[in-house]
């Protein structure tokens, strides 16, 4: 009889949720300089999924090699327990210097029907803006082919060498000139198709920072994957903070064909530049409450934590998930860089090894249905606009759409939170959203506007092309006081008009 961990061409709604409910992220494995004692570590916790265990932000090194250690790693985790599945990243941003050091392989030019040439990557061809805005990295455009044969190439070679899922990082902000998603689309299917032939179990799992990326009724992914998102406590000692639900992931036909009511949701601490040197010495104890997590990045401030909070922490975070979203799970920390990913070959890393390891396993071992008996219904996670579909594209609406900025006080919301249910935009049809509130006082405000209540996809007044964080915002100009303010955005169009009577 086949193990519950068993698939091969397709993987089951069951089988993906084990996996998935035994998940850690173990950023940059093939890196460890002790990827015995994680093994070790992966085996007492139960863990079957490793997130992001290779990929590159800044590439460490040449990709021939990059690529040989990936596949040494995987053949040394896989030896230990050939159940795992590796998980690779292609991310949202890239870099001239190594796009133009790495040749294209003529596979790559066969498989998008291209002559072969001899060349390398060309990064302006790859790249958003016009030449003159272009600097030496930024973010990928993928209705450009050259992208298209970027993400492509990484993917084919992380196949090759034992890896089944892919992590493909902020996905909204890289399809900004995709609205109808054909593009990610087709790269996503060539990815697929060369999966089935190539990878171990004749199957590759997709995810990426998303709440729902669904197109003509089908989703274009396993399942979503998010960051948490949190909240400061300020009347307790410390740097304590409490997480904030984010509304849920989006539903759909998967990519095996079945219908999805909500796709699994993996949730992880992330990482994007550790502590905040400057919020530390310059804020105040409370404005620095407010600066991402205490003047930290996400796993940063969890390093900063003392084992036993550690502990604490893990076993609140792992309980939050089961109760406040029925689909989704927990990526425990078992290794995760603390720096930016710019600085490459010089950062350290948070590991679970001799800190967290038994509480891991205890959690693991227990199981989320213990949890999950007292989760609130998933019915408390609909904000209205269910499944529906851009008449011309077929791209599936988000459910939940924000207004946030600096005017949110002033009609009842917390600033800056792009999760508030007072600022939320009521759908209006036509792929619009809408809402009207009152400005009690005459000033100068910003605002934004957030598809499903996250900061991954966000639009504001002075670009259409969507952001990732907190730091972009329009201008709200209020010339006098109790001002009746209506703010429409039309979401395929990423365009915001301003209405004041």
């Amino acid at each position: 009889m086949a193990s519950i961990g068993y698939f091969d061409g397709k993987i089951s709604q069951e089988t993906l949720r084990y996996y998935l409910s035994h998940a850690a992220t173990a950023q940059w494995i093939y890196l460890s300089d002790d990827l015995d004692d994680d093994i070790r570590v992966i085996k007492k916790a139960g863990i079957k999924f490793l997130g992001r265990a290779s990929g590159i932000w800044k590439a460490e090194m040449p990709d021939e090699k990059h690529f040989e250690l990936s596949r040494l790693a995987a053949e040394k985790i896989h030896a230990a327990d050939d159940e795992i599945i590796l998980q690779a990243c292609i991310f949202e941003y890239i870099y001239r210097e190594d796009m133009e050091s790495t040749e294209i392989p003529a596979r790559v030019f066969e498989a998008f029907g291209l002559p072969v040439e001899q060349r390398c990557f060309d990064y302006d061809k790859a790249c958003f803006f016009d030449p003159e805005h272009r600097s030496n990295c930024g973010f990928p455009d993928i209705s450009r082919t050259e992208t298209q044969m970027w993400f492509y190439y990484r993917a084919i070679n992380y196949i090759d060498a034992g890896y089944e899922a892919f992590h493909m990082g902020q996905i909204h902000l890289y399809t900004a000139n995709d609205r109808s998603l054909q593009c990610i689309s087709r790269v996503l299917s060539m990815m697929r198709e060369y999966g089935k032939a190539n990878a171990r179990r004749h199957k590759i799992i997709v995810d990426a920072h998303s709440h729902s990326l669904v197109l003509n009724g089908k989703s274009l992914l396993d399942y979503n994957a998010m960051p948490y998102t949190r909240f400061p406590v300020l009347d307790r000692p410390g740097e304590k903070l409490v997480l904030v639900r984010e509304g849920k992931t989006g539903g759909g036909i998967n990519p095996d064909g079945e219908y999805v009511k909500c796709l699994p949701f993996l949730m992880e601490y992330d990482n994007w530049g550790g502590k905040d040197v400057w919020a530390h010495e310059n804020l105040s104890y409370e404005e620095r409450a407010w600066a991402q997590w205490w003047g930290y990045d996400q796993i940063a401030w969890f390093a900063s934590q003392s084992i036993p909070e550690q502990n604490k922490f893990l076993d609140y975070t792992f309980k939050w998930t089961a109760v406040n979203n029925p689909d989704a799970f927990f990526a425990f920390p078992l290794r995760r860089p603390l720096v930016s990913g710019e600085e490459v070959s010089a950062y350290p890393f948070y590991k679970l090894n001799g800190k967290c390891e038994d509480e891991t396993a205890r959690l693991l071992d227990g199981g989320y249905e213990k949890y999950r008996i007292y989760a609130n219904p998933s019915d408390i996670l609909d904000y209205g606009c269910k499944d529906v579909d851009d008449p011309e594209t077929g791209v599936r609406l988000p459910e939940k759409v924000v207004l946030y900025g600096s005017f949110q006080p002033y009609v009842g919301a917390v600033a800056n939170d792009s999760n508030s249910e007072i600022t939320r935009m009521y759908y209006i049809g036509n792929n619009k959203y809408s809402l009207t509130f009152v400005m009690p006082y005459a000033g100068e405000y910003n605002f934004g506007v957030s598809a499903w209540g996250t900061l991954s996809a966000c639009v504001d007044t002075t670009s259409t092309f969507p952001y990732s964080g907190s730091g972009r915002k329009g201008p709200l100009v209020i010339e006098n006081d109790n001002t009746v303010v209506k703010i429409i955005f039309d979401y395929m169009k990423n365009k915001i008009e301003i209405i004041k009577a």
